[in-house]
């Protein structure tokens, strides 16, 4: 990404970048609490894991679709960085294609996963609430994720390959 499209893409991020502070400092709060509360009582507090798992499946997936938006995933450098500009072109291309159809699988597969959380009345082990609260978040984040692919496949598709 060039420099003077740096400040435009933070611009963009910033509600993932919000999210992902907000779950992970709930994280450490809650965590911090159940540590307090087992050093002077000997006592846990047993909804604190449950909330940290569905904190963490949220900051994973804002994460990702940073990741994915700003050209950060992980890839094989050695591969990519190698041959012609429109080689790395197509292969940036592909990549983004191929994240767009992986998460738009897991969308379409989580959203089974919620709905039968939500048909079957689960509820959660710790707290006693429908599970399906938690589970809707994996949907919605992946498809998020999806759509920041096809947004960066859209960007790379307007590209021509250099020479």
């Amino acid at each position: 990404m060039a420099a003077t499209e740096e400040p435009a893409a933070r611009r963009a991020l910033s509600w993932e970048d919000v999210i992902g502070a907000v779950a992970l400092a709930t994280m450490a709060l809650i965590t911090f609490a159940n540590v307090l509360a087992r050093y002077f009582t000997d006592q846990s507090f047993a909804w604190t894991e449950e909330i940290s798992i569905a904190l963490m499946v949220v900051l994973t997936l804002v994460a990702a679709s940073a990741a994915v938006a700003r050209d950060r995933h992980i890839r094989i450098e050695l591969l990519f960085a190698g041959g012609t500009a429109a080689r790395r072109l197509w292969l940036a291309r592909f990549s983004a294609a191929m994240t767009a159809l992986a998460f738009s699988v897991l969308a379409a597969l989580a959203s089974r996963l919620a709905w039968d959380d939500f048909r079957y009345e689960v509820t959660s082990p710790g707290i006693g609430v429908p599970q399906w609260w938690y589970t809707i978040t994996l949907p919605v984040l992946a498809a998020v994720v999806a759509l920041r692919a096809l947004q960066r496949l859209r960007t790379l598709m307007r590209q021509l390959p250099s020479l």
